[in-house]
C-alpha cells in the first residue's frame, strides 16, 4: 500500500514539476508536449528543453541519494549515516572543481569518473580519521569525521571558485540545483544509476542481516567484507553520479529511510525500495517548492533540504547521545 501511495505522489508531483516555474501551464499543455510535442510552440519546447528533463534529473537525484543513506545506515548500523553528512558529497564536490579548474575541455564522462574518485578518497579519509584513536570507530567519531571532511572539502572547493574564478556557476551548483539538466547528460548517467539501484536491491537481504552486527550477519553464512564492499562501491557510485547532476546535496539520504521504516519496519528488502520511491517524491517535491515559494527567482534544492534536514539532524543526534548515556 504504501508503495502505491508513494508511486501516486510520485506521478503527481512530477506532473506538477513539469507545469508549473516561472511560467505556469495548463496540465493538459504539458502532456500535449510530451505525447503530441509540436516543435513550432514555446511551451512544448521548454517542456521538452528544460522542465521534462529537470523533473527526470529530480527523480535520479533522489532515488541515489535515499538509497545511499539507506545502505550506509545499515552497513554502518549508524542512525546519522548519510553521503552529506559523511563527506562523501563534498569529496565529489571538489573533484569536480578540479575538474573545472584545471581540464576546461572535460567531457561528461570523466566528470563522472572525478565524482567517483573524489567519493573514494573523501570515503577513506573519513573513516580513516574516525579509526584514529584508542576506542577506534564509532558512530559519533564517524560523523564528526565526515563533518570535519565534509568542512574541508568544501572549503577547498570555495578557493578553487575563488582563484580561477568559476563564477556564480560553481556557487550555484555547489548550493544544489538541477536546473541545468540535459538529456545528453542524462542518457550517460542512466545505465550507471540503474545498475547501482538494481545492485542495492540484490544485496538488500545481505544488509539486513549487517544491521544486525557483523558477528550475526557471519554465523548465517554472510561474507560481510565482500557485501560491505559492493556497497561502498554502489554509494560512491550514485553519490558521484547525483553530485554531478546537482551538487553536493546533503539530508536527502539521511531523512528518507527514517521516514519508510515507520513504515515498513526494518527489513532492508522494503527499505531499500521504498527510500527509492520518497527519495525520488521529496526530491521533486523540494525543487517544485523552490521554484515556487519566490518566483520569478529560484532557491535551489539544496537550500530546501538543509533548511528541514538540519533540524531533523539535530533531533536525532540528541536521540543518540541519550541512548548512550
Amino acid at each position: 500500500m504504501y508503495m502505491v501511495v508513494g508511486l501516486g505522489l510520485t506521478v503527481l508531483m512530477s506532473a506538477a514539476s513539469i507545469s508549473f516555474g516561472a511560467a505556469d501551464m495548463r496540465l493538459a499543455t504539458a502532456w500535449e508536449a510530451i505525447f503530441r510535442f509540436d516543435p513550432t510552440l514555446t511551451e512544448h519546447q521548454i517542456i521538452q528543453a528544460l522542465r521534462l528533463p529537470r523533473t527526470v534529473a529530480d527523480l535520479i537525484v533522489g532515488c541515489s541519494l535515499a538509497v545511499c543513506g539507506a545502505i550506509m545506515q545499515g552497513t554502518t548500523r549508524n542512525p546519522l549515516a548519510d553521503s552529506g553528512l559523511m563527506g562523501i558529497s563534498s569529496g565529489a564536490g571538489f573533484a569536480i572543481a578540479l575538474c573545472l579548474a584545471f581540464l576546461p575541455g572535460y567531457s561528461y564522462g570523466l566528470m563522472i569518473l572525478f565524482a567517483c574518485l573524489g567519493a573514494a578518497f573523501a570515503t577513506g579519509m573519513t573513516y580513516f580519521i574516525a579509526s584514529l584513536g584508542k576506542r577506534g570507530m564509532t558512530p559519533q567519531r564517524l560523523v564528526l569525521a565526515g563533518l570535519s571532511i565534509s568542512m574541508l572539502f568544501g572549503a577547498l572547493s570555495q578557493y578553487l571558485a575563488i582563484n580561477y574564478n568559476l563564477g556564480r556557476a560553481l556557487a550555484f551548483w555547489t548550493s544544489g540545483s538541477t536546473a541545468g539538466a540535459k538529456w545528453g547528460e542524462l542518457l550517460i548517467i542512466s545505465p550507471l544509476f540503474v545498475g547501482g539501484v538494481l545492485l542495492a536491491l540484490a544485496l538488500s537481504p545481505s544488509i539486513t542481516l549487517l544491521s544486525l552486527g557483523d558477528d550475526v550477519a557471519s554465523g548465517l553464512g554472510i561474507r560481510s567484507g565482500l557485501v560491505k564492499g559492493l556497497s561502498t562501491i554502489i554509494v560512491l557510485v550514485l553519490t558521484g553520479l547525483a553530485v554531478v547532476v546537482v551538487g553536493p546535496v546533503g539530508f536527502v539520504g539521511l531523512i528518507t529511510p527514517h521516514i519508510v521504516r515507520y513504515m515498513v519496519g526494518v527489513d532492508y528488502r522494503y527499505i531499500i525500495p521504498a527510500a527509492a520511491l520518497y527519495g525520488a517524491l521529496l526530491t521533486v517535491s523540494a525543487d517544485l517548492v523552490g521554484r515556487l515559494i519566490n518566483k520569478p527567482f529560484e532557491t535551489p534544492i539544496g537550500i530546501i533540504f538543509s533548511i528541514i534536514g538540519v533540524p531533523y539532524f539535530l533531533f536525532l543526534a540528541r536521540r543518540q547521545r541519550r541512548e548512550f548515556e
